[in-house]
Formats: C-alpha cells, sequence, structure tokens
C-alpha cells in the first residue's frame, strides 16, 4: 500500500500546479498512474477519469472515479476492473461526447 499522503516529486509537483488543468500519462510506472489520479482526485479536489487496457493500469483504474478498460491483447484485467467496458479505443469519443453530454443533461434536469 502507497502512501500518498507523502506524495512528492517532480511529477507530483508539475500536477499540482494551478495551470495544470488536465493530465495524460503514458510510459510511467503503474505505481506512479495510481499516485496521480490520487493526488488529483484528493489532494486537488478534481473529478478523475482514467483509461486503460492492461493489468498495469489496474490501480489507477480503481482509484479513479469513473475508470474505463479497453478490452485488447494484455488481457481482461482493465476491464474487469473497470466502471465502463469498451471493445476498442475508437468506441472511446462516442462514449465521452454523446454519452458524456447524455448524462451530463439528465443530471442538470435534475439539480
Amino acid at each position: 500500500e502507497m502512501d500518498h499522503r507523502k506524495a512528492s516529486g517532480p511529477l507530483v509537483q508539475l500536477i499540482t500546479r494551478p495551470s495544470c488543468r488536465v493530465v495524460v500519462c503514458c510510459r510511467v510506472d503503474p505505481k506512479q498512474k495510481s499516485e496521480v489520479v490520487h493526488v488529483m482526485k484528493n489532494k486537488l479536489k478534481k473529478i478523475t477519469l482514467a483509461i486503460g487496457d492492461g493489468a498495469n493500469d489496474v490501480g489507477m483504474l480503481m482509484e479513479a472515479h469513473i475508470g474505463v478498460g479497453i478490452s485488447g491483447k494484455e488481457g481482461a484485467q482493465a476491464v474487469l476492473a473497470s466502471d465502463y467496458a469498451l471493445p476498442q479505443f475508437r468506441f472511446l469519443e462516442k462514449l465521452l461526447l454523446v454519452h458524456g453530454r447524455w448524462s451530463f443533461q439528465r443530471i442538470s434536469l435534475l439539480i
């Protein structure tokens, strides 16, 4: 278990800057992925969405508010650990732009 309260280092310093609005990580350690999501979620109080396609993304997907798993050559671990599962990356655009907008509209009507 990683102690996120002591999260530090250049990566954390970079994402905690006020000018940082979006974080995209690739080719980083699975522990770092989960740490970035944790800092964004708990320290900065941001809503987090994580997208992953392999076993190395499971920690990040579980830490995020919303996890999207993509089926791939690496197996089904990311899909099993996610809130939403997609068969291919190309369906991500429709999930975010169409279904995300519909969800936002439904929530807006309730409020």
